[in-house]
């Protein structure tokens, strides 16, 4: 569906792996202008179809951009293509984070919105954008600020918080080099598909895949109880808990305001879109991953600890096999490994070495390997752009979880870290860096092959 003032423009469908492959080239004509309706925001463009694209059975699994352009425009879209034959691996795009921060001709769940329509385009910068270790997350406010101005004015505020070019494509980029191979899908058929997993023994999610619908869960949890092995190379994963409407193409977040989500006073109330961690849903994120954005934060970026690297707490695990580290090295810090949003736990000390305190979901069995501090922002602290009654995490955390935002319960949730860690669950295993960025670690070798390790041991079973 295209919609254009300009009569033709060219279409190009590209594999966009390691390297950008050309699959098909298309030129589209009699193109016209089509109108966005009132309620895109809700239930997208609803446009006439332009053009047919038949998926071949020699296509490989993997992300396809659809380039659209003309002498006077251009734009993007994407799909997946999932593999007919499974492999042994499985990479779980995060798009319905990317709905969560789409604020194409609608608010976005941070500037007011609600509900997100996933058939409508994302904004420019999701899909592909130049430099996007320059302009990650964690550098992005700290850029000099005609430079900031001249990447936004091509590219949305919100393409450093979600979407494809920040992390998944780094993470592809890498492994493709490295010879590994895996197939793809997408949260919705994570959260629609409950034998997704089923041909597979590792699952995979990469950067910031922060909404989660039960169903998505259930998948996972269940598969890793049978027997799979999840990786979370993903920070603040699955810290607020969504529902799927409209044949799983709007997705619904109350978030702050948990009181006017329908389902509140219902049955249904365990459903509700808030943090996972919540008293009302009653299912913290820590079950499934061991860590929680309640017990991190914000790291390398401003109001937040510097660094960006991990301290080593046992560096025998094998985790670390091959790397000569010892008690107290750091891992990862000249690339940032650490930045942007990061997921811990509470902890204590134990013959020198942290260990879980088991509160907040996080598993007594859960293994501390690495850790960095990061720190929970106030509303105050938080950056710009959002709706004015946006609140910070850290004095909805304190409200939610103690009781009452004030300053004693905040200081209990300020300074958390983030934290990498893996436990046994059931007949499977679970790994997790406990931070968005560690797909913009691997051009270290240390973070590389930490990262080799993990997935060979769940795919190889060395």
């Amino acid at each position: 569906m295209v919609s254009s003032d300009h009569g033709s423009c060219t279409l190009e469908i590209v594999r966009l792996g390691a390297q950008a492959q050309v699959i098909e080239t298309h030129a589209l004509s009699d193109l016209a202008i089509q109108p966005i309706p009132e309620d895109v925001g809700r239930n997208g463009c609803d446009w006439k179809p332009t053009v047919q694209i038949t998926i071949q059975d020699e296509w490989t699994s993997g992300f396809y951009r659809l380039q659209l352009g003309n002498d006077h425009d251009a734009a993007d879209a994407f799909f997946v293509v999932k593999a007919t034959k499974p492999g042994n691996a499985l990479l779980v795009l995060s798009t319905t984070t990317y709905a969560a921060y789409n604020d194409w001709n609608a608010p976005s769940f941070y500037t007011g919105g609600h509900e997100s329509s996933m058939k409508r385009p994302l904004p420019p910068g999701f899909l592909t954008k130049d430099q996007p270790a320059r302009f990650r997350a964690a550098n992005a406010i700290e850029l000099p600020r005609d430079e900031r101005r001249a990447h936004f004015a091509h590219h949305s505020y919100w393409s450093v918080a979600a979407g494809y070019a920040n992390w998944e494509h780094l993470f592809v980029t890498w492994a493709e080099n490295e010879g590994l191979e895996f197939d793809y899908a997408t949260s919705l058929d994570l959260a629609t598909d409950p034998t997704l997993l089923d041909p597979y023994e590792l699952y995979i999610s990469i950067g910031h895949d922060e909404y989660w619908s039960a169903s998505m869960r259930d998948n996972v949890e269940s598969w890793v109880d049978r027997g799979g092995a999840a990786v979370f190379l993903s920070g603040n994963t699955s810290f607020w808990q969504i529902r799927l409407e409209a044949d799983a193409s709007r997705v619904i977040a109350y978030k702050f305001d948990p009181d006017n989500d329908p389902v509140v006073g219902t049955d249904a109330e365990h459903s509700v879109t808030t943090m996972w961690s919540d008293p009302l849903c009653k299912r913290p994120e820590n079950e499934m991953t061991g860590v929680s954005f309640t017990r991190g934060g914000y790291a390398n970026m401003a109001h937040s600890p510097p660094g960006g690297g991990y301290t080593v707490h046992r560096p025998e695990h094998w985790v670390f096999a091959g790397l000569d580290l010892v008690q107290g090295d750091v891992v990862g810090a000249d690339p940032a490994v650490v930045g942007y949003e990061c997921d811990g736990c509470e902890m204590q000390l134990v013959d020198g070495r942290p260990e879980p305190t088991g509160a907040g979901g996080t598993p007594m069995n859960f293994t501390i390997l690495g850790t960095a501090p990061a720190k929970m922002w106030e509303t105050h602290e938080i950056a710009g752009g959002l709706s004015g009654d946006y609140v910070g995490e850290l004095n909805w955390v304190a409200e939610r979880l103690a009781g009452e935002d004030n300053q004693e319960n905040r200081d209990v949730f300020e300074q958390g870290h983030a934290v990498m860690g893996t436990f046994e669950r059931g007949e499977g295993w679970v790994f997790t860096t406990g931070c968005t960025d560690w797909a913009y670690g691997l051009v270290d070798p240390v973070i590389s092959q930490i990262t080799r390790t993990v997935l060979g041991r769940a795919i190889d079973h060395t």
